[in-house]
């Protein structure tokens, strides 16, 4: 901080001067690039999407290419320039960012637009990611279900620009705290690996030791009714949403996430206390078949595009199941392979489940149980170190990228 303080104090004693995104650059809007245009390999391509489910703060590489005839009708992205997000289904995604740092020149499709510039490109990126922003940006957003801050709007975004030698500190501090935040995150990746190692080994049973049976056999599913975002509340019938299933539930839970309009009540199909909810709907084959075990002492509306699987089992022990690759292996006969993947309930009915015990279910979800928690619960171990580490990065970030604006 102190070497940072220096050279603002030496270079630009009377404040940092804040210019327009317009001002700092070109801003190039992106078009076409559906994902059926990418290509075994090519001219290297980053698509919106990516930008907020793969790529961090910069990027040296792509995960995807298109033809070179493709790519000769698209934005083009050189070494130093910045991909912007224009649209998303969320305030939060909105506006993301990659810096680009690769060696050749690559593209970039629609819903993306891209900076270029002679400023530090990790400064930008990293800058993006502020409250200032965040702020600015939400100013200018416009939608409800899709969020847009179109290139013209992100012209009008203001950002200071201290000078090239006070960006370069900035990035440096900045990236120390990112590759100490990696490491973390890899080593908790390798933790996670080693636990679905473990789990699949506990729910793999010798020949003959123990029954099974297809899910059919054991349970009835019970495909709930059609709510939207539009019928979300703050207060009301506790709900659960296909999505919810692979991006915020656990192996288990008690309590709802979202709930739905109270008048909604009589024609909504609800999961009870120890039913497994089971999403039918993906975007990859790997969401698809997801489920949480719904432990609330009340009942909880279930989305269309869900299954309430009511049985006899232990509740865990069956959402434990539904992780293994074994059951992952089943399901995969049976998913359609259209652009949004699904699963019905006499697909689900064919596949099949081990049946120990009772008690050998509860003794085997009481280890799992253990294991679970030293990969996904943030009050301890890696994962409530990762968390701390991150919540220092963006107090740093955000204080390293605030600076007394200068007097025009």
């Amino acid at each position: 901080m102190s070497r940072i303080d220096e050279l603002i104090r030496e270079l630009c004693p009377d404040g940092v001067p804040y210019k327009t995104l317009g001002e700092i650059g070109e801003l190039v809007r992106g078009n076409g690039m559906p994902k059926t245009d990418f290509a075994e390999s090519g001219v290297g391509a980053i698509h919106y999407g990516q930008i907020y489910t793969y790529y961090g703060t910069w990027a040296t590489e792509t995960r995807s290419y298109v033809a070179p005839e493709t790519a000769a009708k698209l934005a083009k992205v050189d070494p130093g320039d910045v991909i912007i997000t224009n649209t998303s289904e969320n305030l939060e995604d909105v506006g993301k960012a990659v810096a680009w740092l690769g060696n050749g020149q690559i593209v970039t499709g629609g819903h993306a637009t891209v900076l270029k510039h002679s400023q530090n490109a990790k400064y930008i990126a990293y800058w993006l990611q502020t409250p200032d922003f965040f702020a600015q940006k939400k100013k200018l957003a416009n939608g409800t279900k899709v969020i847009d801050v179109s290139a013209k709007a992100l012209a009008k975004v203001t950002m200071p620009l201290p000078p090239l030698e006070v960006q370069r500190e900035i990035v440096r501090v900045l990236d120390l705290f990112t590759t100490l935040e990696a490491e973390l995150e890899a080593e908790l990746e390798a933790r996670r690996r080693q636990y679905a190692h473990y789990r699949d080994s506990l729910l793999t049973f010798p020949e003959g030791g123990v029954r099974w049976a297809t899910m059919g056999e054991v349970g009835e599913f019970i495909r709930g009714r059609r709510f939207t975002k539009a019928d979300v509340v703050c207060a009301g019938i506790p709900s659960i949403h296909y999505g919810e299933i692979y991006t915020t539930y656990g192996v288990a839970a008690c309590e709802a996430v979202t709930h739905v309009r109270q008048d909604l009540e009589a024609q909504l199909r609800y999961a009870k206390t120890g039913d497994v909810v089971i999403a039918a709907v993906g975007e990859t084959v790997e969401d698809v078949g997801k489920a949480v075990a719904w432990l609330g002492e009340e009942d909880v509306a279930v989305h269309d595009d869900c299954f309430a699987y009511r049985h006899p089992m232990n509740p865990k022990y069956v959402s434990y199941y539904l992780q293994t690759e074994t059951f992952h292996f089943q399901k995969s006969k049976y998913v359609a392979r259209a652009k949004v993947k699904r699963l019905s309930a006499a697909d689900l009915a064919k596949t099949t489940v081990p049946i120990p015990p009772l008690e050998e279910q509860a003794r085997i979800v009481a280890i799992l149980d253990k294991f679970d928690a030293l990969v996904n619960d943030l009050s301890i171990g890696l994962p409530a170190e990762l968390a701390a580490r991150r919540k220092q990065y963006e107090y740093y970030r955000d204080r390293l990228l605030t600076f007394e604006e200068a007097v025009a």
